[in-house]
């Protein structure tokens, strides 16, 4: 299996990796904040389903443009804004999953080649296709174990209140 391969099959297998992860969370524990400034479930989740709607336009900027620009985005803003604080976490997975779908399914079919193909992010230079998809494919990755994390640490956190 070729390295793209390979990257492709974890970026398909992110919105399987957060529907495990997410299995039984509900109340309480959507909200949970396991330190001041730190996110809850329920935020992590419409981080993940938002970034992917980033990703999909980064994708096609540099599948379709020559060397475009690409720009950061604030995630606090976003998540200020766009009311993460009240976003349901299934809708959001559900929405991760749609588009994760929509963009493994443009990515599989390139020829390798195209995964070379590079845009220029305003704060971290050149950046290619290949190192796009790392990304992105890391992204679910980390959040999933993060919410896995606040999971426990919630699950300690309500024991010793019990107590």
């Amino acid at each position: 299996m070729s390295d793209i391969a390979t990257l492709l099959e974890r970026f398909r297998r992110g919105p399987e990796l957060m529907a495990v992860i997410l299995t039984g969370v509900f109340g309480e524990e959507e909200d949970y904040v396991p330190a001041p400034g730190k996110w809850s479930i329920r935020q992590l989740a419409a981080h993940v389903a938002d970034t992917e709607i980033v990703a999909a336009g980064r994708f096609r900027q540099v599948i379709a443009e020559d060397n475009p620009t690409l720009v950061p985005f604030d995630q606090n803003a976003w998540a200020a804004r766009l009311d993460y604080g009240r976003r349901k976490p299934k809708q959001s997975l559900e929405s991760f999953r749609r588009l994760r779908a929509e963009n493994y399914e443009l990515l599989k079919g390139l020829e390798e080649a195209a995964f070379e193909r590079t845009g220029t992010h305003t704060e971290r230079g050149p950046v290619s296709l290949r190192q796009m998809l790392e990304g992105f494919a890391g992204h679910a990755e980390s959040h999933a174990r993060q919410i896995e994390s606040i999971r426990e640490e919630y699950k300690k956190a309500k024991t010793s209140k019990n107590e």
